[in-house]
Parts: C-alpha cells; sequence; structure tokens
C-alpha cells in the first residue's frame, strides 16, 4: 500500500512521480453514472469505493513480481453523471474519443452497464477490428427495457450493433434475449459450461479478434466474492480462473480498453470493493506485463 495518505481520488494512493498525467500510461476514469438500475442501487457510489479500497493495496503483485504502478497510472475527475440516458451516452462517447486519442490506455470504473457501449464505440473508430470480451451473469441483450433502449440490460445489445462480443459467465437472460442471441454477432459461453471445467478458456481467446475491448460486471464473478451488486445471481466464476482468463487474453490478444462497471459501493462490506480494485490492479499488470520495470 502507499506509504503516504493521498486523496480517494487517487488509485492506488500513489506518490506524484507514479500518478502525473504526463508520465503516465493509464488513465482510470470514474463514471459513477446510475439512472437505470432495476433492482439493488449503490452503482453510482462504486467509483469511490474502488479508488479508496484501492489505496489500501500493496503495490507490489506477488505473481507479476513487480510494481505495476511503476508504469504510471493517473486517475482522472470523475465525470458529470447528471444528463438523461441518451444525451449522457453520447456525452461519454464524446470524451472518451479524447481520451483514446491521447494514445494512453483508459480504465473506467462504472456506474452501471449502459455505459460501456459508448466507451466501445470511440474505441472502435481507433480499432476497427474490434471485438469486446464481455464478463458478465447477464446477456445484456434486450433491445429495450424500461422504456428506454439505453438501460443496463440492452448494453450488449447496443454493443453488437457496432462489433462482435463474447459473453463468458452468463447465466440469466430472457426469454426474448434467448430467441435474439443467435442472430445476433456474439458468442456465448454460459456459466454452467465453463466453471470448474477446463479448455473454455482457449476457447474464448480463439473467438477474440487480435484488439479486444474488456467490460467486466462485477455480477459475472461468484456472489461469495462480490456480493454487493445490483443482481447477484447464484454461481459463477471464481477468482483464480477468472484471472487465468484475464492473463491468457492478455498474453494472446492486444487489450485496448477496459470497464469495470455494477459494484455498489453504498455498503459496510468492504471486502467487494477491495477485491475489484485488485482485479483492476492485476488486469493493468497482466496488459502492461512486458512494459514492468524492475524492482529497484
Amino acid at each position: 500500500m502507499s506509504e503516504s495518505a493521498h486523496s480517494p481520488v487517487d488509485f492506488g494512493g500513489l506518490p506524484p512521480e507514479m500518478s502525473s498525467r504526463a508520465a503516465a500510461q493509464v488513465l482510470v476514469w470514474p463514471v459513477p453514472y446510475e439512472k437505470t438500475v432495476s433492482y439493488g442501487s449503490g452503482t453510482a457510489s462504486g467509483p469511490d469505493a474502488i479508488i479508496e479500497a484501492s489505496r489500501n493495496m500493496e503495490l507490489y503483485d506477488e505473481e507479476l513480481g513487480k510494481e505495476t504502478a511503476r508504469i504510471g497510472i493517473h486517475t482522472l475527475p470523475a465525470a458529470a453523471c447528471d444528463l438523461a440516458p441518451e444525451p449522457m451516452m453520447q456525452s461519454l462517447e464524446r470524451q472518451m474519443s479524447e481520451l483514446v486519442d491521447t494514445g494512453k490506455f483508459v480504465c473506467v470504473l462504472g456506474g452501471e452497464h449502459s455505459i460501456t457501449p459508448p466507451l466501445v464505440r470511440a474505441h472502435h473508430r481507433k480499432y476497427p477490428r474490434l471485438s469486446v470480451l464481455q464478463i458478465d451473469a447477464h446477456a445484456d441483450l434486450r433491445d429495450t427495457y424500461d422504456g428506454t433502449p439505453f438501460s443496463h440490460a440492452c448494453a450488449m445489445r447496443r454493443v453488437v450493433e457496432t462489433c462482435p462480443a463474447v459473453q463468458v459467465g452468463i447465466r440469466s437472460m430472457s426469454t426474448p434475449e434467448a430467441l435474439a442471441a443467435p442472430k445476433l454477432r456474439t458468442r456465448l459461453f454460459y456459466a454452467k459450461d465453463i466453471v470448474g471445467r477446463t479448455g473454455w478458456i482457449d476457447q474464448v481467446v480463439a473467438s477474440l479478434s487480435e484488439e479486444v475491448y474488456l467490460t467486466f460486471d462485477v455480477d459475472g464473478l461468484c456472489p461469495s466474492i462480490i456480493p454487493t451488486t445490483g443482481t447477484p445471481e447464484p454461481g459463477g466464476l471464481l477468482w483464480y480462473e477468472t484471472l487465468e482468463l484475464l492473463r491468457t487474453v492478455a498474453r494472446s490478444r492486444k487489450i485496448v480498453g477496459m470497464d469495470f462497471v455494477e459494484l455498489s459501493g453504498n455498503t459496510d462490506n468492504h471486502a467487494p470493493a477491495f477485491a475489484t480494485a485488485k482485479l483492476i490492479y492485476r488486469t493493468i499488470g497482466y496488459i502492461f506485463e512486458k512494459q514492468l520495470p524492475p524492482l529497484a
């Protein structure tokens, strides 16, 4: 963990030499948007909870044997999230396009899953052969929900209008989604077919293009790890198989951007936010593994 106290807006509580925007290779962008939740609430407080938890992590990564933070991780101010769904999506796409154009890697902290489609569109302009890896309990393939096509329940339906997707850990969908899925640009890996089994990770990787955007809904994990999310579906991915998936994808493909969404931060249970912060930090380490400097 960092040696001195820093503002909660600073992911990892990093000293200036590791957190200045000019030197950073990674930008962390909090987007505390919560407008279309349909069950449990609290995603608006998710980014702050993740950042606060991250300030209590050790910066040394025992798997990689390096300090990932040495590549530079800068935390941006949180996005203003007071717009209605459609103009909010337009605003996020414009802002993300500007960030992508900087050439830095952007990790977005949500907020609800509805934020993902505009982030994907912004990356797709730079990476036209992009595919999306979704880790999630829910298919999110509804065309509309609660009267809007910009609901969290429609996130991946909007994504596949832009580029293909690979959906991992799915264990909940509606009848209309089940009927629509075979006609859409997506491949589903249901939790029932992969959890505790072998061989599926290579199939996931083979289904992805060379350039990948990662969207990670934390309810993709087993609720024994992340109970504080809007709809904690039973079952789901466990910690080490999730790391194996992320490590394999990062080593086999180029992950060009990512978001982590749907953590509810309005709880006294700190474990889920801490697990999410560690997962983000480890994923950044996998993505930048070849660039991590040796320990001093």
